[in-house]
Formats: structure tokens, sequence, C-alpha cells
């Protein structure tokens, strides 16, 4: 068996380069599609988020596995990039460093901002994609229920959500609001109709705000959210209008390349009167280009500008990473030793009952040569046929776990098989 994970996130790779790696959800499913294709027996998912964008990959037969280099060769090629250019920025885990990666990134220990509550939803719509492409298997099963079920225990178990926090909470809190003194005046404009989006509108409406629109392109879906706020949904066309009355922007999107590039910006600057812009890029890749941030009068934060205000929001929580690092810790060698059996069980079982018969078929032949033994005689030579045959196969038990615990390629294992003959 073999877990593995290549990818990036906030806290190793700049927006410039997770923008290239992201994908967006009909991307992740060709993506794992066409893994499939060259490697069938391989399962995989694959988590794209504004903060993140990782490859889990796993197989119950490690010998049609990819290597490392297969799997960064694969999404630099997927995204028409060349590998040297990802390679120093593509993290790699393995094995059970896969596991407590993936529930530390459930729990939402390893966001941005810790505690925030959207990333769980993401981490389920991953692997619900993947099962429904066909693409998740026994191991991904396993690993991501366990990983829901951990980020649940974090929930009930800490204050680590305490105060319900969010990306756009913290955006607003901290950025938005050392510039503009009050909110209830303001017009805020929403492009993309996401969760994303949905979180800023809470947020932005418990601080005052009344007048909203919503921009997607999608209207019918941009209407859904915006009866649920009592605000107006606009066709993509209207964009450029919303954005010249615009006092807020909020930007969550899927598109693959900028929906506003500098020299579309120009129109929109113009009529604008150098009136105060706020824009909230959360995007990735970012729907507005970088360079509008020069533009007078406009101030564009993206996602990795929140880094700072962030920190301070996880030493907030310092406290309550104790005990929510145990309980990663304890649902990570809990998972493991549950895998560990599943890996070595059937074997080990196999392996005992043909000694067994071994023994009782010897025992026999040598009982029925002692007629009128002593029954206390009799017991002694079983114990000790016992004793022995526990012996054969301490040491090479003890080698099979250790083989399988240290995250080894199932060698040992296969080994054992061919020696005894233990055919499944």
């Amino acid at each position: 068996m073999k877990l593995h994970m290549i990818g990036c996130s906030h806290h190793n790779a700049k927006v410039e380069v997770r923008e290239r790696l992201a994908f967006t959800p009909e991307q992740a499913r060709q993506a794992m599609l066409l893994l499939r294709e060259h490697y069938p027996d391989t399962e995989s998912v694959i988590l794209s988020t504004c903060n993140r964008t990782e490859f889990y990959t796993a197989a119950i037969d490690p010998t049609k596995f990819p290597s490392h280099h297969d799997m960064v060769d694969f999404l630099a090629q997927f995204h028409q990039l060349k590998s040297e250019e990802i390679f120093d920025n593509v993290l790699e885990r393995t094995g059970e460093d896969v596991v407590r990666h993936l529930f530390t990134v459930a729990a939402s220990l390893d966001s941005m901002v810790v505690g925030e509550a959207q990333i769980l939803s993401q981490v389920k719509q991953a692997y619900e994609m993947a099962t429904d492409a066909d693409c998740a298997g026994t191991l991904t099963h396993s690993v991501f229920q366990a990983a829901i079920h951990v980020a649940k225990r974090v929930h009930n178990e800490t204050n680590i959500h305490q105060k319900r926090v969010s990306i756009p909470s913290v955006a607003v809190g901290e950025f938005a609001s050392s510039i503009f003194d009050r909110f209830d005046d303001k017009k805020v404009l929403i492009i993309g109709a996401g969760e994303m989006g949905e979180e800023t509108l809470n947020y932005l409406r418990d601080m005052g705000v009344r007048d909203f629109s919503v921009v997607n392109r999608n209207l019918e879906r941009g209407q859904k959210l915006a009866d649920a706020f009592n605000a107006d949904a606009f066709p993509w066309t209207e964009l450029t209008r919303q954005l010249i009355r615009a006092d807020v922007v909020v930007s969550t999107t899927g598109a693959t390349e900028p929906i506003i590039t500098y020299e579309q910006f120009q129109e929109v600057e113009t009529k604008r009167y150098q009136k105060a812009l706020f824009i909230l890029d959360l995007a990735i890749p970012r729907d507005f280009d970088p360079k509008i941030g020069d533009c007078v009068g406009v101030y564009l934060f993206s996602i990795d500008d929140l880094q700072k205000a962030c920190e301070k929001n996880r030493k907030a929580r310092e406290l309550e990473w104790p005990k929510a690092e145990r309980i990663v810790e304890k649902e990570t060698a809990k998972f493991m030793a549950d895998l560990h059996h599943r890996a070595t069980g059937p074997t080990i079982k196999r392996l005992k009952q043909a000694a067994d018969e071994l023994k009782q078929d010897e025992l026999k032949r040598l009982l029925n040569k002692m007629e009128g033994l002593d029954p206390k005689l009799r017991k002694e030579i079983e114990r000790s046929f016992d004793r022995l045959v526990n012996k054969l196969l301490h040491p090479p038990l003890e080698s099979l776990r250790d083989d399988i615990e240290s995250g080894a390629q199932g060698g040992l294992l296969d080994a054992l098989k061919r020696l005894f003959r233990l055919y499944d």
C-alpha cells in the first residue's frame, strides 16, 4: 500500500506560483481521469483552493504507482509548464505524513486563517468529485473519510473555531476597516457566487452594509445568492458598470485568467474620479491585474497580502493548538495502525493457520505413538510445540510489521507470501 501527495500552499509558494498550478473543478476532473489512463491502479483526489493545490494519490500495489518525479512531470505537463519551473515549489509527502497532513488541513490547522470553516467543505467537495469520477478507491475513501471525522472532532472538542472566522472576515476587518470608517453607506460588489462570496456577504452584512450587488457568469446562480441577502444580481455584461459605482469589491471567481486587465480598468478609473475603491481579490488565479493596485485611490489586496493579519489570528488560537494537535496525532496513529493491520493481517493469519496445521499434524503423529502418556506430560508437550511455533514466527512477523510501519514498499510482505506459499 502507498499514499503520496505533491502540492503547494501559502506556506511555501507565492500566489504567482499557486495560480499557475491551480485547478478549476473541471480541470481537476480531467486531470484525475487522465492520471487513471496512465496509471489504472492509482487512486487520486485533487484539492485546489485559493491557498493550496494538493494532488493526493494512493495504490494498493506500490509497484504500479507513479514516482514523485512522474507526478511532478504530470502536474507540469497538465498546466503546460516545464517540470523544472515548479519542482522547487512542489512539496512531497508520503505514507503517515500524508495522513497527518490531510487531517491537519481538514481540521483547518494548516489554513491561512486558522479555524475557518470553508476548508472542510472544500475537502469534502474534492473527495466527492473524485468519487463521482470513479478516481477514488479503497485507500482514498479511508483516509478522506477519516479526515472528515478528525475535523469534526477538532471542531467539537476544541475552541479553535470559536468566534467563527474566515478569510473575508480577516481581510475586511484588518484592511477595509483601515480605509473606511463606516460600512453602512458603502456599495459592495461581489463577483462570483461561490461559498467565499456568501461568506463575505454574511460578514459585511454584520458590519452594517445594506447595498449589495452580485455579478456572476451564471445569472441564475448569482440571483440565488442575491435573493438570500436581499441584494441585486446582474449579468456579466454589467460588470464594468457595477465596478464604477462600487466602494468595496470582493472577487472570488474560478476564472483561469484575469477578468479585469489593467487596460480594461482604465475605462472604470476615468469614470470613478479617484473615489476610493477597496478590492479584495480572493481568486486563484487572480481576477484583477496586480498593476491595478497602482491606480490612484485603488487599494487592491490579494490572498497573500493577508498573511500578517492571519498570523495574529493564529496566535490568538495558540492555547487550543496542543489539544487539536493531540487529536490529530491520536487519529493518525489509529489510522496507520488500522492500515498496517489491513496490509499484513490476512497474510499473518494465513501464516499462523498454516503453522498451526503443521503443528497439529506433528503432535497427532507423535502422541499416537505414546499411548498411556501422563495427561500432565501431554499438556507440557503441546505447550512446547506452541512455544516453538511462536518463537519461530516471532522474528519474521516483527520484521514484517517494522517493514510496513516504516513505509516500505511491501517487498518483505511479498517475499513472505512467496516463501511460505501464502497465496490469496
